[in-house]
C-alpha cells in the first residue's frame, strides 16, 4: 500500500502541471480592452441621451441568441425583441430622459468575455428612475457587444 501512494504523486503532480499548462488566459485586466468596453457603453449613454434607441443598441449583440431580462417584464429574446421592448417603454426622447452609468464591476474573464455590474439613472421632468445592472459582453472580431443584459429598478 506504501510503494502505491508513494507511486501515485508523481501521477497527480504531472496531472496538476498538465491543467496548469492548459490555461493559457491569464486572468489580467487588460487595459485597452476595458477602455474599449467603456467607449462602447460611453457611445449607448450618448446615442440614449440623443433620443436614439437604434443607436443605443449597437452596444448588442445583434443576434437572436441576445438574452435581456428585467423584473418588469419575461426575458426577451433576440435584438429585434430588445429593441422592440425598448421602443414600447420609451416612445419619446422626453421619456428618455438623461442615462448616467456608474460603473461598479467590471472584470476580463477570458480574451472574448467580460462582466459588468453598474447603477442606471435616468433625470426625467417628473422623475429619476434607477437601478442596477449585470452584463455579459463578447468580443467579435474587434467589438466588445453585450450579449444578456439583467436589469431591475430601485
Amino acid at each position: 500500500m506504501r510503494n502505491l501512494i508513494i507511486l501515485s504523486f508523481p501521477l497527480l503532480f504531472s496531472c496538476s502541471l498538465e491543467n496548469k499548462s492548459k490555461n493559457t488566459y491569464s486572468n489580467t485586466q487588460d487595459s485597452q480592452e476595458i477602455h474599449a468596453i467603456k467607449t462602447m457603453l460611453k457611445k449607448q449613454q450618448d446615442c440614449w441621451n440623443n433620443g436614439d434607441i437604434e443607436g443605443f443598441m449597437q452596444g448588442y449583440w445583434n443576434s437572436e441568441k441576445l438574452v435581456f431580462t428585467s423584473l418588469k417584464y419575461k426575458p426577451a429574446y433576440g435584438w429585434k425583441e430588445t429593441l422592440r421592448r425598448y421602443k414600447e417603454s420609451y416612445p419619446s426622447k422626453e421619456s428618455m430622459g438623461e442615462l448616467i452609468f456608474d460603473f461598479l464591476e467590471l472584470e476580463i474573464t477570458s480574451n472574448t468575455t467580460a462582466t459588468l455590474k453598474g447603477k442606471w439613472e435616468l433625470n426625467r421632468k417628473d422623475d429619476y428612475p434607477n437601478g442596477i445592472f449585470w452584463l455579459n459582453i463578447n468580443k467579435f472580431d474587434d467589438n466588445w457587444l453585450i450579449t444578456k443584459d439583467s436589469t431591475i429598478s430601485l
